[in-house]
């Protein structure tokens, strides 16, 4: 943990900054409230110890102040003329604890555990937001009750796993919901009430990845200020996500190696080994086995992490998914948006069933969240999607001709969404599929056109 010491007796400020050091947190002094307010603004600590009395500044003053800009950081007061009084009116004011001058090492070591048990459950209610932000959006629950055999296949080899040590591999195209699934593997484990925590492997330099992942010690590199504890260490007891490990820069490679075979590993400019019991899942949309014969991917470490391996099919290839999933972030952004949930017209079924859909459910998304804000009236049409659905879907119609690697019965649903949109009666549709007017009706019913 990261403690800002603020003590107006720097005798006293320093030895604290040491007790604190010598239970293994970082610790950084300011002589003043107002050196300790400016720290404030650009750094973050998981704690304070702050001072009643700063010369003519009142500590509890300065504590009104942390708590106007950051209401949730957890502040000890202590002073050398310690009341009752003195106590119960800092805690009203939000202190976290008191401690009174001077002090113990062991009633410092009670004081600084209460803290990091204070910090621990503050880091599980942000996660447990996080998560249900994204629940709230994803709907994991939804997008993993596939239709399609290819998926169950997956989901049925993926819940064996789930309850076993073994690494997992997950590839696919950008897009298809790995994330999502390494979650649901997560919570179908024996770590679901322990973190799952995500690295995304291309979004930093080699230097920053390697401190994301790992931490560092103060004075590693430039701008290394102080210690950091890495994702390694978040994720301890429960499960480390790589998303896009297929990025992951060459010079990282064998350090991560070795936390899968030993689960060791030493922060950034320093020479402790340290353990890490964990679960690592790995993403990728690359080809790990193309990327092996570049030279850009260690053999070793791709037989290390492909113990288990799934590969997530393009939403193109899950037809039958495809209107569920639509309908789904319909509800979701009709809702967001105050709106009620406007009725998907057959044009627009029609151009979303003939699309590909490159950027998969995350293109999906986007393109709904748009067509629901642009629709007009309670029904969403095709020109309130993207363009370029429009301009896919006219070659699309050619992929979806006898031999398309879709069901028959969702060729038989998109055309005869198309007939329906090109006739003007019934009785004409009816003629054109060589079917009575009533098994019309009954198809329109069950194919929500009526």
């Amino acid at each position: 943990m990261d403690f800002l010491i603020v003590d107006d007796d720097k005798t006293f400020r320093d030895a604290t900054c040491l007790l604190v050091e010598d239970e293994g947190h970082y610790a950084q002094p300011a002589a003043n409230g107002e050196a300790a307010l400016n720290t404030l603004k650009d750094d973050k600590f998981d704690a304070v110890l702050l001072d009643v009395n700063l010369g003519r500044e009142n500590g509890l003053d300065v504590l009104d102040q942390m708590l106007k800009t950051q209401p949730n950081l957890p502040v000890v007061m202590f002073t050398a003329q310690g009341t009752v009084k003195t106590a119960v009116e800092a805690m009203r004011r939000g202190a976290l604890d008191f401690l009174e001058k001077p002090f113990t090492r062991e009633q410092m070591h009670t004081v600084l555990a209460r803290l990091n048990r204070f910090n621990q459950m503050s880091q599980n209610i942000e996660r447990l937001e996080q998560e249900v932000k994204e629940t709230k959006s994803q709907n994991p629950e939804l997008l993993l009750d596939f239709a399609s055999p290819s998926m169950r296949q997956i989901m049925e080899v993926l819940s064996r796993a789930a309850k076993t040590p073994a690494s997992i591999l997950i590839t696919g195209e950008s897009g298809t919901g790995k994330s999502v699934l390494a979650r649901a593997v997560h919570e179908q484990s024996h770590l679901a009430d322990k973190p799952f925590v995500t690295v995304s492997c291309p979004s930093l330099s080699k230097e920053l990845l390697e401190s994301e992942l790992f931490g560092h010690v103060k004075g590693a590199f430039t701008g290394a200020i102080k210690d950091h504890w890495g994702k390694v260490k978040a994720a301890a007891g429960g499960t480390l996500f790589l998303d896009e490990i297929g990025d992951l820069p060459m010079e990282i490679q064998p350090k991560l190696l070795r936390l899968l075979q030993e689960r060791e590993y030493e922060r950034l400019g320093e020479n402790i080994t340290r353990t890490a019991e964990l679960r690592i899942i790995a993403a990728t949309n690359r080809d790990l086995k193309k990327r092996m014969a570049e030279g850009a991917f260690r053999e070793d470490l791709y037989f290390r992490l492909n113990v288990i391996s799934v590969e997530m099919p393009p939403l193109r290839s899950r037809q039958d998914d495809l209107l569920r999933f639509a309908d789904h972030y319909l509800k979701y952004f009709s809702k967001q948006c105050a709106r009620s949930v406007p009725k998907v017209s057959s044009s627009a079924a029609g151009h979303m069933l003939a699309y590909s859909w490159p950027g998969n459910l995350r293109e999906l998304r986007n393109a709904i969240e748009r067509a629901v804000i642009l629709a007009k009236g309670d029904e969403l049409h095709a020109e309130d999607l993207p363009g370029d659905l429009d301009g896919d879907s006219k070659n699309g119609d050619m992929d979806l001709q006898p031999g398309a690697l879709i069901s028959l019965e969702k060729l038989e649903e998109l055309h005869m969404r198309k007939v329906l949109e090109r006739t003007s009666t019934v009785t004409e549709a009816a003629h054109i599929l060589g079917i009575d007017q009533a098994t019309i009706y009954r198809k329109r019913k069950k194919l929500g056109l009526t």
